[in-house]
């Protein structure tokens, strides 16, 4: 009969059968904490992740000393020019998750090892396509996807801890930022708002997602907003609403297409399609396809979609909003101050009421409101 493991036998070989390199989790050392910063210009998401250095009252020996200016054998590795690692610890990486430019020159979508070679008045700005190595030991330019020059701006106010902050954003770009000690490093990344969106509904339009009319119509409207892509537009708009097991006839798809085929030069089949589609609408679609008539500086028509919704729905809010604003459009502002007058004694909230009041303070100075 086999003799039982005594039991803090058993534990011990239990242990001895780990991974030797089985460690705890612990900060980085040095007191560099670790951080990432995250923002998305369009739907371009731009990540950098980094180590942050402390200045730690070393202040005017940090640039040219701590970080070296240009390119340096570190005395360890296989770089015998290395520039610096623009952060500490391992690689610093910035991602991108679609194609961008940056200082106006074209990176392609991936995740690169961010360094830098300072000098005392230029930077260059290296994106290597190694990012997974320690520091920049093993840097070689070979590896290099992209170099830019950029200018370093220094100023008084103190950054005791490296950061990298995304500043002076608008739709379409981002100005990227190391700052450190009384320095900034900045480079300016751009993308193609446009057509990284096209890029994305064709993507979604082939998932479960374009299972929907709603879909292909909200992707043909947003290229009919920005009148751009039209002829693939029109494409989705006339599945919208007549694709085999997805297409609806709904005032939101007829509408969308309508407004293409005029957009192609197609008027007549698009006021055909708006004389199907206008008996479908609600109060809200009427009013919003007026007030696209009067953006299209189509007045008139605007009045006629205007009055008819007003028969529909006699002495409501939107009704008498709209034909104010519709005789504002061809200039009779005295009949459009007599509608506003309605319209405010219907509002239904103060920012409503208030909106109203302000109109009627353009009407009353001459200004068309539109």
């Amino acid at each position: 009969m086999k003799k039982p493991v005594p039991f803090l036998v058993g534990m011990l070989l239990t242990i001895s059968q780990l991974p030797a390199s089985a460690q705890l989790t612990f900060p980085a050392d040095g007191g560099n904490k670790k951080a990432s910063v995250t923002e998305y210009i369009g739907l371009t998401d731009v990540t950098i992740r980094y180590d942050r250095p402390a200045v730690k009252g070393r202040e005017g020996k940090i640039w040219g000393q701590l970080v070296h200016f240009g390119y340096k054998d570190l005395g360890f590795g296989t770089s015998k020019q290395a520039p610096w690692r623009a952060g500490a610890n391992e690689n610093t990486t910035i991602s991108f998750s679609t194609d961008v430019k940056v200082e106006g020159k074209p990176l392609a979508a991936g995740t690169y090892g961010l360094m830098m070679a300072v000098e005392e008045n230029e930077v260059t700005v290296i994106f290597s396509k190694t990012h997974t190595s320690w520091g920049s030991y093993f840097y070689d330019p070979k590896d290099d996807a992209l170099r830019v020059m950029v200018k370093p701006v220094k100023s008084q106010s103190m950054v005791d801890r490296l950061k990298y902050e995304f500043m002076d954003e608008t739709d379409s770009s981002a100005v990227v930022a190391l700052l450190w000690e009384t320095w900034k490093i900045p480079f300016t990344v751009t993308v193609d708002v446009v057509q990284t969106q096209l890029a994305s509904l064709r993507n979604e339009l082939r998932s479960e997602k374009g299972f929907r009319a709603e879909a292909y119509q909200q992707a043909a409207a947003y290229c009919a907003d920005r009148n751009v892509n039209l002829d693939e537009a029109l494409r989705w708009a006339d599945y919208a609403v007549n694709g085999q097991f997805v297409g609806q006839k709904t005032f939101g798809t007829l509408s969308t297409k309508a407004r293409l085929l005029a957009m192609t030069g197609k008027q007549a089949d698009a006021d055909a399609l708006m004389k199907e589609a206008l008996p479908m609408a609600n109060e809200q679609e009427y009013y919003q396809y007026g007030r696209q008539l009067i953006r299209q500086k189509k007045a008139k028509e605007a009045l006629d979609v205007f009055q008819t919704l007003a028969k529909k729905s006699p002495n409501v809010f939107l009704s008498n909003m709209g034909l104010m604003r519709a005789y504002s459009a061809v200039g009779d502002y005295k009949a459009a101050a007599d509608w506003g007058k309605k319209a405010l004694a219907l509002a239904p909230d103060a920012n409503n009421k208030a909106n109203v009041e302000r109109l009627l303070q353009q009407l009353a100075q001459g200004k068309d409101v539109n």
